[in-house]
């Protein structure tokens, strides 16, 4: 199991402001931005088929491409060719972490801030940390062309995650007998207009596309189910878990998987309904649901996401 490269004290950013491995650059930094490509849509793969007899071509799917964003930057110590060289080895770390670069599940997170918004992060690969030019090294300048692939997901998510702790009491009242839930139990309006006291499983995604949990339960349990009450989508596990025990699920693009204790495979105890690719939560609020078996009514259910834009 692989996680996003990340520094142990998370950086504050302000408006203009980006953050790769550690060093920070943009306004009010030692290195400024000039220009930077990439924050509008991703690059489509259209699926299109050229008519054989005829005319024209037959439109197909049209899939995002990587989204990749290239900062041309500057490294500036007026006076301090050192200083400069140590910001460039800084920045040449980023590229060479190993946990990023030489895994196939590597990634590693650019983070920026956009004015009137909070700091957003994005996922990929660090492919490019050149030094343009050393004409001006001495005095302390050194050009940079930087570039960050989001190969698996171009999405910009919120960088604060958002947690939901259920016990099974606490979800109680939204238990279903259906265990073949296809369709949403309420409306998202219907959902809203309840007590929030009365409604523990409500979330909220505060983007505007749909963003993808990491889902934890915690035995003891036995055949745990849990559903999203607007998508109707459910992930059903036939096993279970003894005190101590717990199985994570992962639903982002790329890396879904199901592990019990961190270590042991346990995809296949999934359902054939239970679809982590499509375990998405919606923009805007609803709800999750669980139910499951356990005597000593101990066992609890953890939800973490983080909201999901299209832009910066």
């Amino acid at each position: 199991m692989s996680t996003p490269t990340q520094h142990k004290h998370r950086i504050d950013l302000a408006p203009w402001q980006f953050e790769i491995g550690g060093v920070v650059l943009g306004r009010g930094t030692r290195i400024p931005i000039g220009n930077i490509e990439g924050l509008g849509s991703p690059a489509v793969r259209a699926q299109d088929v050229d008519n054989p007899v005829g005319d024209g071509t037959h439109p197909g799917q049209d899939f995002y491409g990587p989204r990749t964003v290239r900062i041309e930057a500057g490294i500036k110590t007026p006076g301090d060719p050192t200083a400069a060289a140590d910001l460039l080895a800084r920045l040449e770390l980023a590229v060479d972490d190993p946990a990023a670069r030489t895994r196939p599940e590597g990634r590693a997170v650019l983070r920026g801030r956009w004015p009137g918004h909070g700091i957003r992060r994005m996922y990929g690969r660090l492919r490019r940390m050149e030094a343009t030019s050393t004409a001006n090294a001495v005095n302390g300048w050194i050009p940079l062309d930087i570039e960050f692939a989001a190969l698996l997901d171009p999405r910009w998510y919120a960088d604060d995650r958002s947690r939901l702790t259920l016990s099974l009491d606490q979800a109680a009242d939204h238990k279903a007998d259906d265990r073949n839930v296809e369709a949403p139990l309420c409306a998202p309006a219907d959902c809203g207009s309840a007590d929030p006291a009365d409604r523990p499983g409500w979330i909220t995604n505060h983007g505007n596309v749909s963003a993808w949990p990491s889902i934890r339960v915690h035995g003891p349990v036995v055949n745990p189910r849990i559903w999203n009450t607007v998508t109707g989508r459910v992930l059903e596990l036939n096993l279970s878990l003894r005190a101590g025990e717990w199985v994570e699920m992962e639903t982002r693009p790329g890396t879904c998987w199901a592990l019990r204790n961190g270590v042991t495979n346990v995809a296949n105890d999934l359902t054939p309904v239970s679809r982590l690719d499509l375990f998405a939560i919606p923009r805007g609020r609803s709800e999750i649901g669980w139910s499951a078996e356990d005597p000593t009514g101990t066992c609890r259910l953890d939800v973490s996401w983080r909201s999901a834009y299209t832009a910066l």
